[in-house]
Parts: C-alpha cells; sequence; structure tokens
C-alpha cells in the first residue's frame, strides 16, 4: 500500500524552491513556538540548495534551531562534494545560527566511525522534528539506496558502503530515524526524475517511499501529466 504522501506541484525549480522555503520556515517557526526549540536535519543535492537559499533569506528564529545532516560523504572536511560544503554556503554563512547548533558528521573518518560517533548526537536530540530530503533517479533518500545493507539497519545513524554513485562510503541516517521524525518535507525536480516520483507514487517499495508519510514538492518535469 502506498504512503499516505502529499505533494504539491509546481510550476518549476524555482517556484519549488521557493513554496518549500516558505513552507519550511512556517514548520521552523510553528516547532519553536510550541517547544523553544527545532531539530532539523537538512540534505545535500542541488535541488535543496535552492530551497536552502531560499530560506537564508527570511526571518527565522536560528537561535533556536539546531541543524543535523541526513547523510554525509566519506570525504575530506572542506570538499567541495561534501553536503556540509553545500549547507555552509547556501545556509549557515547567510544567518545568525549559533557554530554550536550545527552538527555535522564526522564522515572523513569513515562510514563506520563516522556513524558510530552521530548516533549519539540523534539520541541526544530526542527525535529530528523535521527532516528535509532529496530523492534521487534510484529512489533513494539520504544515502539509503535501493537494496543496500543500510535500509536493514537499525541504529539511529547507519554506515553505508558500495552506493551506486560516488562516493562509495557515505554515513547516513537510517530508515527508522527517518521513519520517527515528526515530519518529512521532500523536493524532488527535473525530467530525470520522472520514473522514479512515478513509482513512488504507484507505492514501489523505494527507500523514500519506506520512512513514513511525506509532504512532497515537485515541479512538473518531475511530475509530467500522464498520457490518457
Amino acid at each position: 500500500m502506498s504512503p499516505s504522501h502529499q505533494w504539491r506541484r509546481l510550476a518549476d525549480a524555482d517556484a519549488v524552491a521557493e513554496a518549500a522555503a516558505a513552507y519550511l520556515a512556517q514548520r521552523i517557526r510553528t516547532h519553536v513556538d510550541a517547544h523553544g526549540i527545532c531539530h532539523l536535519a537538512l540534505p545535500g543535492g542541488t535541488t535543496p540548495a535552492r530551497c536552502l537559499a531560499q530560506l537564508a533569506s527570511l526571518a527565522l528564529p536560528w537561535q533556536q534551531v539546531h541543524c543535523y545532516l541526513g547523510d554525509e560523504r566519506c570525504l575530506p572536511p572542506g570538499d567541495p562534494e561534501r553536503n556540509d560544503t553545500m549547507l555552509a554556503e547556501s545556509l549557515w554563512s547567510r544567518v545568525a545560527i549559533p557554530a554550536a547548533n550545527i552538527h555535522p558528521i564526522a564522515a572523513e573518518l569513515g562510514p563506520t566511525e563516522g556513524a558510530r560517533r552521530y548516533c549519539p548526537v540523534i539520541e541526544n536530540a530526542g527525535r529530528i522534528d523535521i527532516a528535509l530530503l532529496g530523492m534521487g533517479e534510484d529512489g533513494h533518500t539520504a544515502s539509503l539506496f535501493p537494496d543496500n545493507p543500510a535500509l536493514a539497519l537499525t541504529a539511529p545513524v547507519v554506515p553505508v558502503f558500495d552506493a551506486p554513485k560516488p562516493p562509495p562510503e557515505r554515513v547516513s541516517l537510517s530508515i527508522q530515524t527517518l521513519r520517527d521524525s515528526g515530519e518529512r518535507i521532500v523536493l524532488v525536480t527535473g525530467s530525470s526524475k520522472a520514473a522514479a516520483l512515478r513509482r513512488v507514487k504507484a507505492g514501489d517499495p523505494l527507500p523514500v517511499n519506506l520512512i513514513g508519510p511525506l509532504c512532497g514538492f515537485c515541479d512538473a518535469a518531475a511530475d509530467p501529466p500522464q498520457e490518457a
């Protein structure tokens, strides 16, 4: 059975970025107003980068927001292909967030050690309030790829080996951590994602369909009209 996802279809990638940023900002404010804090997991990728650049322009209580990574690539600190490099450029360097509120993954230590060290960070958060995610052309999300052994691991944070796209070694929040999150927002843009999005909507057991109900934002290229 397909999860009860809700999808908003926008004209193009810029419209997705703007709408998703506005929605994310509203949800962050709601969590801070209710609990005094918001635990936010952030992704890498081009589509999320556009959204986060929009988010940086909005007035938000960053002193009360703690940022975590949904996943990280096992590359040296500062590598342009690391997710935290993009997050620093698109968001963290543009807002008044305390350094202590940013929780990077030490993925440079390798998948096993990086995951081991990040588990207590996620456990200490209590739970992730909002997980912002992307989706790959194969239906993966975070660094949880179809048929990868990491899907079956139950720790809060899991090591990923043999990823089908470079780099092969990564660290990711687990399926269970994403399921336990307060809400999951997924961004999907571009015609290369159209086949995967059709499968998601059909309820195929892709990783992005295993993490619970989604609030999804997609563009017309990723969700073209179906032929009669």
